[in-house]
């Protein structure tokens, strides 16, 4: 979108397949202040001057030392927060099937140590406590960034809750580029898209259809540790399908067709990308009612909302949707209106300006 635009942009990725080749210790310290990371992305600064430096991810590999390798060229730097990795272990603020908040606002996160939260290891989850802990005291949340982007309102309260700076934390939500242009939604199914998995609420999911039965079909669209349930739910249901990874193309040729998009998330989401991605079809989504969810879905206008977790109020709303034709007929015009309000490409390049503009300052 930036080079679209007219941008130049230049890129520094490091790959955390890295991981594997390194021991233990080195993988410890590296998440800590990578030495490395930081003399290559310093001279890399040094030797192109961009305007700007966007972060979108330094765990682990490149660290906070990035912050401090633009800094010390006095070059602004801007973070985009697509998760909650600063204020959690495991950056969903989720443990145990459910919303979880012992660590927002502690110095040192032990609850999550203690429960393993990172990669089921409370040694490696020490070590992302420690990374959180130490530049909190070395005032880098605080001082080494310009600029943070959350993703939803919501988020940036979470994120202000968990200690960053409130005049440094704006608001720029995801889009959806280029535009797949409107579906006709005479499909008659629902759809789910994401990973299947215990926070993506597969399980709830497939609650709702053991009491819908055969009354509407449902496609998924995804894979992983919850893909057993699903192969089971669709060999003892015939209206489930389950159609594994697709390319994106197909991916939104079957939203555009879908009455409506199951978005049942137990965790809070950063944003639910999927949303986006439904309204630029101008398919309604059915969602959790919390965290980006009840933000971005307006329950009655461009969706449903339902509790979190509660199949059967979930399989309520599917038919609550399916029973009102015009109020359906509605709503997707209503989601195509808010992709175009929210969700564009030109809508976040203007944003996005305005963000680098305020870190320049």
């Amino acid at each position: 979108m930036l080079e679209a635009n007219g941008h130049n942009v230049l890129r520094y990725c490091l790959h955390n397949d890295a991981i594997d080749r390194m021991g233990r210790i080195e993988t410890a310290v590296s998440t800590l202040w990578n030495r490395k990371a930081f003399e290559e992305l310093r001279e890399f600064i040094r030797t192109h001057r961009p305007q700007i430096v966007h972060f979108h991810n330094t765990f682990p590999l490149i660290s906070p030392a990035g912050y401090y390798a633009a800094r010390a060229e006095h070059v602004p730097v801007v973070q985009t927060l697509h998760n909650y990795r600063l204020l959690c272990g495991n950056a969903l603020l989720f443990r145990d099937g459910a919303v979880c908040e012992e660590c927002v606002g502690r110095f040192l996160a032990w609850p999550g140590i203690a429960h393993g939260c990172y990669r089921d290891s409370r040694l490696a989850t020490g070590v992302v406590a420690t990374m959180q802990s130490l530049h909190r005291a070395l005032g880098t949340w605080r001082n080494a960034v310009d600029v943070y982007i959350a993703l939803t309102e919501g988020g940036r309260r979470k994120l202000i809750s968990g200690g960053l700076p409130a005049g440094k934390v704006v608001t720029k939500p995801n889009f959806v580029y280029p535009d797949p242009g409107p579906g006709v939604g005479r499909g008659g199914y629902g759809v789910f898209v994401g990973r299947l998995s215990a926070e993506k609420g597969i399980e709830t999911l497939l609650d709702a259809w053991r009491l819908l039965g055969d009354e509407v079909p449902l496609r998924i669209i995804g894979d992983g540790p919850g893909a057993a349930a699903v192969r089971q739910a669709a060999a003892q249901n015939a209206s489930i399908q389950w159609l594994g990874r697709l390319p994106s193309e197909e991916v939104y040729s079957v939203i555009g067709d879908a009455a409506f998009v199951v978005v049942p998330s137990r965790c809070y989401e950063t944003f639910a990308r999927v949303v986006a991605e439904a309204f630029a079809k101008g398919t309604p989504v059915i969602a959790s009612r919390h965290g980006a969810m009840a933000e971005i879905v307006e329950d009655g206008r461009t969706g449903l909302h339902f509790n979190p977790g509660d199949g059967p109020d979930l399989a309520g709303c599917v038919r609550r949707i399916l029973a009102d034709v015009p109020a359906l007929d509605r709503m997707r015009q209503a989601a195509r209106a808010e992709y175009l309000r929210s969700f564009t490409a030109a809508a976040n390049h203007q944003k996005l300006m305005a963000i680098y503009a305020q870190a320049s300052a």
